[in-house]
């Protein structure tokens, strides 16, 4: 890597911690690093951009829609401004914005493909810090912090047809694990993603079966 480039993924780690270090909905600063560090192990394996694909890790939540009254162009073009600011070729700004526009969950129904490998490293590991024990402890932050219900037993799973219907959508906490968490072990895109993400997908089955038997007075 060049200096250049160096520099680049320094500065890009600043501005992006200065603006996540204080959220409390489980899009924090460490959230974008253990996505960032994720990517690069997964990438080691699969040989993508490791340049490309650190920057889209770092830049992925750096404007997240569900912050921004669902704005879904803001993220892109924050992370295509701040490149463009620091002198970064065009190809790579261009490569970065698209990961960046279409990384994100859209609905059980909403197919999500990546075009390019790095755009898939750095899917898989955004969507395996969504499932596990981290991801569980982010469902139930992100949940407070909208102030959605903990868990509402009459009320079914929203299994979303379409992007706008799922964006809509106000359910509780343990249902969203049938509405997207407990689909994403099936959506990984590399052989990593997929082997790091069957414990976790299964430690995630564990915790609501225990869930369900203490809530119904079972355990």
């Amino acid at each position: 890597m060049s200096q250049d480039r160096q520099v680049v993924l320094d500065q890009t780690r600043q501005f992006v911690r200065a603006r996540c270090e204080d959220d409390s909905s489980g899009h924090d600063w460490q959230h974008i690093d253990r996505v960032r560090r994720t990517a690069l192990a997964i990438g080691r394996e699969e040989g993508p951009d490791l340049f490309v694909v650190e920057l889209a890790a770092l830049l992925h939540d750096v404007a997240d829609w569900k912050f921004h009254g669902g704005d879904e162009e803001i993220g892109p073009e924050t992370a295509e401004s701040w490149l463009r600011s620091l002198g970064v070729d065009e190809t790579t700004v261009a490569h970065v914005r698209e990961i960046v526009a279409t990384i994100s969950f859209k609905g059980a129904g909403v197919p999500t493909p990546m075009r390019t490998r790095e755009g898939e490293v750095v899917q898989d590991a955004d969507r395996l810090d969504g499932i596990g024990a981290i991801g569980i402890a982010r469902a139930f932050a992100y949940g407070g912090y909208r102030g959605l219900p903990m868990h509402d037993p009459e009320a079914e799973p929203f299994l979303a047809g379409s992007a706008d219907a799922y964006k809509a959508h106000r359910g509780s906490t343990i249902n969203h694990f049938p509405e997207k968490l407990l689909l994403l072990a099936g959506r990984m895109n590399t052989a990593p993603g997929r082997r790091l993400a069957r414990e976790r997908h299964a430690f995630m089955e564990r915790f609501l079966e225990q869930f369900h038997a203490e809530w119904d007075g079972k355990a």
